[in-house]
């Protein structure tokens, strides 16, 4: 996913942090400078739903707005799958124990 919560701002001319802080906390979002900062230069890891419904409420535009899909970037992150045998079927690998020894008895 890409965030893009800069351009959705600018698009509302806005165009620094703290004007879109001040938006923000006039419709009832009270964001820290340290995660107002992080919102807007980065990728945030985890947005609460309340706050991306306040977002998107202040800048008037949906979700999908601000969180953009990307599939090749996903398709990208997975693992490559090994080769198949020749009989079409993959190769199956024991798994042993998790290590532990077995209780005294």
């Amino acid at each position: 996913m890409r965030w893009n919560l800069r351009m959705k701002a600018a698009e509302q001319g806005i165009w620094k942090s703290t004007e879109m802080r001040r938006r923000l906390a006039e419709a009832g979002l009270e964001i820290s400078t340290g995660k107002m900062s992080a919102l807007w230069t980065g990728t945030p890891t985890t947005v609460r739903l309340d706050d991306l419904d306040i977002i998107c409420a202040v800048l008037s535009c949906t979700t999908a707005d601000l969180l953009i899909h990307e599939p090749e970037v996903a398709a990208a992150r997975q693992p490559k799958s090994e080769p198949q045998a020749a009989t079409g079927s993959p190769t199956v690998v024991p798994r042993f124990g998790r290590g532990r020894t077995l209780p005294p008895v």
